[in-house]
């Protein structure tokens, strides 16, 4: 058993147990075995990657909702956070969004070996997510190394149902950020973001940005990325 990882779970009054550890020491394994032939995540080693993976992953657990949930995991990539939050919260329906079809691949084929009933694979955009069946759907909407929070608020806060939030797992530069998207944020029906501080053993910075969602997403966003054309919304 890793005591970090009980450590971070435990802030958020949460006990892991035997199989869970086995579970996400499992899902590294199948990570960093992939990665050996695909590009999933720059970390190599198994130490920094329990540490950046699955630690970080676990710092979110405070930050959503006691009860049972819906949560998207937005650019999910090798399945981070997502994949480490489905093992703590097996209450929680976590869906990852991954558009690059071999990584969706990977996620799958993770979820099945790891028997998580819990966790949905949809390899598309962002964009097409929230604006099909599965829009102002979710309790909470997740993103880890994405993109700038001007973006980030286009993609996500239309994914989340009134009353829920956007968390945005975000480093050094993330007040100047937010700054940036403080409008965006509210024409998409954003409140006022409040910044968690992180800890986390040899990381510095580390924040998680949580932007409520208090009125419902205009119809006409997201724009669809062919319309969007890199422009930022606001701007």
């Amino acid at each position: 058993m890793n005591p970090l990882w009980s450590e971070i779970a435990g802030r958020a009054g949460i006990s892991l147990g035997d199989a869970q550890h086995a579970l996400l020491e499992r899902y590294l394994d199948l990570l960093l075995l992939t990665n050996q032939k695909m590009n999933l995540t720059r970390i190599t080693d198994p130490a920094a990657a329990a540490l950046q993976h699955v630690g970080d992953s676990l710092t979110v657990l405070p930050y959503l909702p006691k009860a049972a949930c819906k949560i998207a995991d937005v650019g999910s990539g090798g399945g981070v956070p997502g994949i480490p939050l489905a093992i703590a919260r097996p209450d929680a329906a976590v869906t990852l969004i991954e558009s690059t079809k071999k990584k969706a691949l990977f996620l799958r084929e993770t979820a099945a070996a790891l028997e998580l009933k819990n966790l949905t694979v949809l390899d598309l955009r962002v964009e097409d997510v929230a604006l099909g069946q599965w829009r102002e759907s979710f309790d909470v909407a997740i993103a880890r190394a994405v993109g700038s929070m001007i973006w980030l608020a286009e993609w996500c806060l239309p994914l989340v149902k009134k009353g829920g939030n956007v968390l945005a797992m975000k480093g050094e530069k993330a007040a100047e950020d937010l700054a940036a998207a403080k409008k965006t944020i509210r024409i998409l029906g954003g409140g006022n973001a409040v910044v968690h501080p992180v800890i986390l053993p040899g990381s510095d910075h580390r924040v998680i940005v949580e932007i409520p969602k208090v009125a419902i997403t205009d119809k006409r966003f997201p724009r669809p990325a062919s319309a969007a054309k890199g422009k930022p919304l606001g701007f």
